[in-house]
């Protein structure tokens, strides 16, 4: 880097100088697209900043007694093409930063030449001081270089941090601060969008590892922890091939973004993957190739973490060793973890490899591996083959792993960690690290398939029975329930090679069960619950549940009691397993109604929804007498309500609606009411009022002014001419206080409904980001029912806000009306299906004209 002279305006100097940091920046990134020497960038680019700072510390003429410090990642001589650029001027005690205007100066002239600076001012006091009470300042002090200035003074800063820093503290500090870390990103660094920096398998891992070596004296680098035993020639190997991958990564990301982003967001992946020149496959678009990529290489970052953390603890923790408890001639306990007693044990007799999965499963005082077993595992892997899959004792071994009161969901993601689920079934190895672009999904297939496993597992825990009781109840009375854990292992194995995922995974999971000795009723319930675990959720989500004919035909594909309640277990964790925003109550009462009702069946009550119709007008009865409504007062209003309305409500929707018309069934003015929920994550809305042209249209306009999203819409019109619709209202941004905007629904929508004005255009709304990289092509399908009477419209598309206010207005123009509305919102994904009604629709050329509208419609 050439550096101006001295002299000319200040101005001028810092302009001179920005011109001279952009060129060798560009520099720079060119040689490093020429080369891909990521290691040559970031301390290039170092040098060209210590460089820069030693020209304006001497043009300034800084006073002697202060030192211009490296902290952070600067300090550490890794600067990224747009890491901040951390600093601390060291001054002498006594000595006051405002009276010095050369700090100032050097300050502003460092933002005016184009950096962004971190820093800060500070005594060698005041910075033990500030780090004696926070980890992430004792961490950043732990890399400062010299830069500048009285080298004394800095190396009074070092002594004075070394006798701060306690390693055996600062250990545990770093470990706390690791799990939170985890935490913040669900355990898991198989996110499709992971922060490379942040999430687990990323830098930082890598980086809390040095610092902790660095704090113990184990030296700073990786050669230095190879030559202090904790690290072998194999890993050092390894983990400099990781290290430069992520360094590859976020360059890049940062190339691609034009400023500092560490998030591998769905904007950046396709172009990212340009960047490495990776090929799109037959099954693969080229961004899964790199992700793919990308989490095979977080899995060894997390492997090598958690080996290093152990090593480097178990040194500095001696005093903790205590003699190893000899739990059989091939195992032993070393400090709560699992050890083999022979280093070679896995290679000698791979079925032990098995076995010490099972052992952690049966035995609660073991709380992992130590770090020779890990790294025996991750040798031996290589161990099971086609032959090790046939020996029957392994495939006994591998089915107890089910079997055990505990510790499934560890010992399947430690086994997934380090290759040994892939191996042994090398269906599963294939989906490792395998995205999901279904846009509701937010983890890669192998993770969404243990997380459905945890889900299930749950459901036995006497500590979690208070999430979800009645799926605890139903699963704990549920023989060899087991079985389950089988079916969720398989029923997504089968993405991504083309075709029905269900089917060709149910093939697998029949294989499975026969090579497993799992036979008769237990493999077919298994083979069913992979082929039809999709089956449940789109009943109950895209289908009127209040029509018999569908529970008729759903009790026929369950077939049995057993199967039924394997299913829907199966059902609510695998959709609460694809993201946490994907589940909400009102899917689960969905799943729940379908299941009471379909059991009802089976059990031989062939009477459609709960109960017969009679009953169900009992029970509204009963409510109504509850709240001190006399006898017979619900007559005159239930006269105008035909048989569909009491099939497609419940006694408690029935009992709402009659305590609220009852005296005003001839009412000229609309009528709405509105409550909150039963599970309180929603608002239901009533709505009477005289029935009106485009009346669904105006409602639907209003609730997506308000940020609202519908999830289920019922239509009815009464015998004597009155709209009695009832909608249950969502709200995806979680902002709306759903108690508060009872009274405004109530006011504002009665007074629009009552003053009928034109009705708006729909709502414009911005895509979000996953839908704009992963589109939908929008889907309009039209066709008559069974008896002629109806049509049903099915709409799929992506959501956004205002899209069924904008199919409204299309259904209205050809006055078509809606008679139910069933919305299934799965992610950025929409599936919504209409029972529709009009003369219209009897006629070739308007159905045309009416698929077209709505398709440019869900394109706008």
């Amino acid at each position: 880097m050439t550096l101006p002279a001295e002299g000319g305006t200040e101005q001028g100097l810092w302009r001179a100088l920005k011109a001279d940091l952009a060129a060798e920046q560009a520099r720079l990134r060119e040689e490093f697209e020429r080369t891909g020497d990521a290691e040559a960038l970031i301390h290039g680019r170092t040098r060209c900043v210590d460089q820069l700072l030693h020209h304006i510390w001497t043009t300034l003429d800084l006073p002697a007694p202060l030192a211009l410090v490296a902290v952070g990642g600067y300090g550490r001589g890794e600067l990224f093409p747009a890491s901040d650029v951390d600093i601390l001027v060291l001054v002498p005690d006594g000595f006051e930063p405002s009276g010095e205007p050369r700090l100032e100066q050097l300050i502003g002239g460092l933002w005016d030449v184009g950096l962004e600076i971190g820093h800060s001012v500070r005594t060698v006091d005041e910075c033990v001081a500030w780090a004696g009470g926070d980890i992430t300042v004792q961490t950043t002090l732990l890399e400062a270089r010299f830069l500048e200035g009285d080298r004394a003074l800095f190396d009074r800063l070092e002594r004075s941090m070394a006798e701060l820093l306690d390693p055996l503290k600062f250990f545990k500090a770093k470990r706390l601060e690791q799990e939170e870390r985890y935490a913040r990103f669900n355990e898991t660094p198989y996110s499709l969008e992971p922060n490379c920096k942040e999430s687990p398998g990323g830098f930082r891992d890598l980086q809390v590892i040095l610092w902790m070596a660095r704090a113990a004296r184990f030296g700073g680098s990786w050669r230095g922890l190879a030559e202090r035993d904790l690290l072998t020639t194999d890993e050092l190997r390894l983990v400099r091939q990781a290290e430069n991958f992520l360094r590859l990564v976020r360059i890049r990301l940062h190339h691609l973004a034009r400023r500092r982003e560490e998030r591998l967001l769905f904007d950046h992946q396709e172009r990212l993957a340009q960047a490495f020149k990776l090929q799109a496959t037959a099954g693969k678009r080229a961004s899964e190739v790199l992700m793919q990529r990308y989490f095979r290489n977080a899995r060894f970052v997390t492997q090598l973490n958690t080996i290093l953390l152990q090593n480097i603890g178990a040194r500095l923790f001696p005093a903790q060793h205590h003699a190893p408890i000899v739990i059989d001639q091939h195992f032993q306990m070393v400090r709560e973890l699992l050890d083999i007693r022979n280093e070679h044990l896995f290679e000698e007799q791979p079925a032990a490899i098995l076995r010490s999965f099972l052992m952690l499963e049966r035995r609660s005082e073991l709380k992992g591996m130590t770090a020779r077993t890990l790294r025996a595992l991750w040798r031996a892997r290589h161990r099971i083959d086609a032959a090790f899959r046939r020996e029957p004792e392994n495939r006994a071994l591998f089915l107890q792993l089910f079997q055990q009161k505990r510790g499934l969901v560890h010992e399947m993601r430690r086994m997934n960690q380090y290759d040994i689920l892939g191996h042994y079934l090398p269906a599963f190895g294939r989906i490792v690290g395998q995205m999901q672009h279904d846009l509701f999904h937010v983890y890669t297939v192998d993770q969404h398939i243990l997380q459905v496993m945890r889900n299930l597992r749950r459901f036995t825990m006497a500590e979690f029975a208070h999430e979800y009781p009645y799926c605890t109840r139903l699963i704990m009375g549920f023989e060899r329930h087991w079985l389950l854990y089988i079916a969720a292992l398989f029923h997504d194995i089968a993405k991504g090679r083309g075709g029905d995922h269900s089917r060709l995974g149910m093939v697998d999971a029949r294989d499975f069960c026969r090579d497993h000795g799992i036979e008769g009723e237990d493999a077919e319930l298994v083979s069913f619950l992979v082929e039809h675990h999709l089956t449940m959720s789109s009943v109950a989500q895209k289908q009127d549940l209040a029509d018999a004919e569908v529970i008729e035909e759903f009790a026929k594909v369950v077939g049995t009691p057993r199967r039924l309640t394997a299913l829907y277990l199966l059902t609510v964790c695998d959709i609460r397993g694809t993201s946490p925003k994907v589940w909400n109550a009102w899917k689960g009462k969905l799943l729940e109604d379908l299941y009471h009702v379909t059991l009802r069946r089976l059990r031989g009550d062939t009477s459609p929804g709960k109960g017969s119709l009679a009953e169900r007008q009992d029970d509204a009865r009963r409510l109504l007498r509850y709240h001190g409504l006399r006898s017979g007062i619900e007559e005159s209003l239930w006269r105008q309500l035909d048989t569909v309305y009491f099939l497609r409500h419940d006694a408690d929707e029935i009992g709402w609606h009659t305590r609220t018309l009852y005296y005003r069934a001839e009412s000229d003015v609309p009528v709405v009411k509105a409550r909150v929920t039963a599970a309180a994550e929603g608002i239901q809305v009533m709505i009477y009022t005289r029935d009106a042209k485009d009346l669904f249209a105006r409602v639907c306009g209003f609730f997506a002014r308000l940020g609202y999203s519908i999830a289920e819409a019922k239509i009815h019109t009464t015998r004597h001419g009155y709209a009695l619709d009832s909608f249950i209202l969502l709200d995806p941004s979680s902002q709306l206080a759903n108690r508060d905007m009872i009274a405004l629904i109530e006011h504002d929508l009665t007074e629009r409904l009552r003053t009928m004005p034109p009705l708006e255009p729909p709502v414009v709304a911005r895509l979000s980001r996953q839908v704009r990289h992963f589109p939908i092509t929008p889907e309009v399908a039209i066709r008559p029912d069974e008896r002629g009477q109806h049509y049903l419209l099915t709409v799929i598309a992506a959501d956004r806000p205002g899209l069924l206010h904008g199919i409204a207005l299309v259904l209205a123009r050809h006055d078509v009306s809606v008679q139910t509305a069933k919305i299934a919102t799965l992610g950025e994904r929409v599936e919504d299906n209409f029972l529709i009604s009009g003369r219209e629709l009897a006629k070739t050329a308007t159905l045309v004209q009416l698929e077209q509208e709505m398709l440019e419609a869900l394109q706008t």
